[in-house]
């Protein structure tokens, strides 16, 4: 049996389900999360599906988490969805299920749980879950807020479909859950929205971005910093491909520092692989999109060393 068919007897198996997602989630942390949930309320209604992870962070426009207590995990089998590593995942009661499926789009180096179904080569987890659809149309049924669910979360994960990620497959799949008839006009705005705070920042990027010669970028955002433009953490994350569209730009990243005095950085890139970086850095991720951490500013000056270097040897060879 495929990986695939496994799953889909697991999820036959169990009464109750209960799918989580990553911390700090985006469009596709919640797409593949809700959609799942969405497509297996439709396929088995008499099931006990479950989404739980905390608050969503601006999404709620998505969809809205559940509340549930520990005892439900008892003999429940659990689906986190779009979770690279255990430590992620939101809300660290996935472990007491009877049974833990792992669906995911990044690179597989910290494996768990007894299942595992990960295609690093998808634009995102929701594309993932849509090809699950696919696979078994006889035994599970798309319903219109599943496929809209889904259609968010590629979009998010591809930037609109511009990013190197998308594939002819995944043009395919939005267009297969566009025909389910939910409003992906509305849906498409409501996904660009920004707020007035997060217009005011963007201005700011554009102006104080750092760039070099040899194609690497970056910006840091203070706590003080964030606190004057009134924004978030989360919000931030609203800017972050904005130096992608400047000419010359190869790479970039953006440090942003969190309560506790250490930075969160989010890096980019429109060519070289940058998640070998980030795994230096108490990180991880995508050759074109990842996610790390450093101590200080020190350490943020050692990784953008790191950076400047992989884009000069890049621009060496191409």
């Amino acid at each position: 049996m495929s990986v695939q068919e496994d799953i889909l007897a697991e999820i036959k198996a169990y009464q109750t389900i209960i799918i989580q997602r990553h911390q700090r989630p985006d469009p596709d942390a919640i797409g593949s999360q809700v959609g799942l949930a969405e497509l297996l309320r439709a396929s088995f209604p008499d099931k006990k599906i479950y989404q739980v992870g905390g608050p969503t962070e601006g999404l709620d426009y998505l969809a809205e988490m559940q509340e549930i207590n520990e005892t439900t995990y008892q003999g429940a089998l659990v689906i986190v969805t779009d979770t690279a590593n255990a430590p992620r995942i939101s809300d660290d009661r996935f472990n007491l299920g009877a049974k833990l499926i792992k669906i995911d789009h990044h690179p597989n180096e910290e494996p768990y749980g007894d299942l595992m179904w990960v295609e690093d080569e998808a634009s995102s987890c929701s594309e993932i879950i849509a090809d699950f659809w696919q696979l078994f149309p006889t035994e599970l049924h798309m319903s219109q807020n599943a496929a809209r669910l889904l259609y968010a979360g590629i979009v998010g994960d591809t930037g609109r479909f511009l990013y190197p990620s998308t594939s002819a497959h995944t043009l395919r799949i939005a267009a297969d859950l566009i025909d389910f008839g939910f409003d992906y006009a509305t849906l498409n705005r409501q996904i660009e929205q920004i707020s007035s705070n997060v217009a005011r920042l963007s201005g700011y990027v554009y102006q104080n971005l750092q760039m070099d010669e040899t194609g690497a970028a970056r910006l840091t955002f203070s706590t003080e910093m964030l606190k004057e433009f009134g924004v978030s953490d989360a919000q931030t994350s609203g800017v972050v491909p904005l130096p992608g569209a400047i000419e010359g730009v190869l790479a970039w990243a953006i440090f942003v520092q969190q309560a506790e005095g250490y930075y969160r950085v989010r890096m980019r890139s429109k060519g070289p692989a940058i998640n070998g970086i980030a795994k230096r850095y108490h990180g991880g991720g995508h050759a074109l999109a990842s996610g790390a951490n450093v101590r200080d500013l020190t350490e943020a000056q050692e990784l953008y060393e790191e950076l400047q270097k992989l884009c000069k040897n890049f621009a060496a060879n191409h």
